[in-house]
């Protein structure tokens, strides 16, 4: 059983070098997402399912979340447990879409620079303006994942900081109670980012969910 970890944007695979010591036990896949071309969730989904092969255990922060569960709705069978960590089930309302077009321009004119001016959370300094369009672009178009969390039979946990201000925990909470096998941990004093925030506690998480996986 592999884990898949799905990085966040305007981040990327590298933001899961805190866990590698916690996960040295297991076998990891850990993608670059813009490195897989196009700008859309599913077809995310689709090339990581495609490159790899059996059982997998889906943890993604954020928009590695939104690819997680396009991966779980497209090949539920081998999607053994799922942890979400900032990620909506839902897609984006008009007003949300909106401020993801704002996010362009901005991008498109000044690249990262003006990403971190104006945007959170911060990215690296490498990151292009190809990579930051077609991320958002990834975002604000996703299709709504309740269904997928609703049906999901394996363990799911919603991580959560106390201290997000894009994922509020009382949303978290929801999606966490929609799932058949739902857990909901809320992380105190991390944001957004909780296996950045608080690498130790997000560990502890991520270990427990591969022990109910089996």
């Amino acid at each position: 059983m592999k884990v898949v970890l799905l990085h966040a944007f305007p981040l990327d695979e590298r933001m899961w070098d805190p866990q590698r010591d916690a996960l040295a036990g297991h076998e990891l896949v850990v993608p670059n997402l813009y490195d897989l071309g196009g700008n859309s969730i599913d077809s995310w989904a689709t090339r990581i399912l495609g490159e790899t092969a059996g059982d997998l255990v889906l943890v993604g922060a954020s928009l590695g979340g939104y690819v997680g569960l396009a991966m779980a709705r497209q090949a539920p069978e081998r999607v053994q447990a799922m942890l979400l960590a900032g990620s909506r089930a839902s897609s984006d309302p008009p007003e949300r879409r909106a401020a993801r077009d704002e996010m362009i321009r901005v991008v498109t004119a000044e690249g990262i620079d003006g990403w971190n001016r104006d945007f959170y959370p911060p990215g690296p300094g490498d990151r292009t303006t190809d990579e930051l369009v077609r991320g958002v672009e990834a975002l604000r178009d996703r299709r709504d994942a309740t269904d997928v969390v609703a049906s999901f039979q394996g363990p799911l946990t919603v991580v959560v900081g106390d201290q997000d201000e894009v994922l509020p925990v009382e949303e978290a909470q929801q999606i966490a109670a929609s799932a058949p096998n739902g857990r909901i941990e809320v992380v105190q004093g991390a944001g957004h980012l909780v296996n950045l925030d608080a690498p130790e506690r997000f560990d502890q998480i991520l270990l427990e969910l591969l022990r109910r996986a089996g």
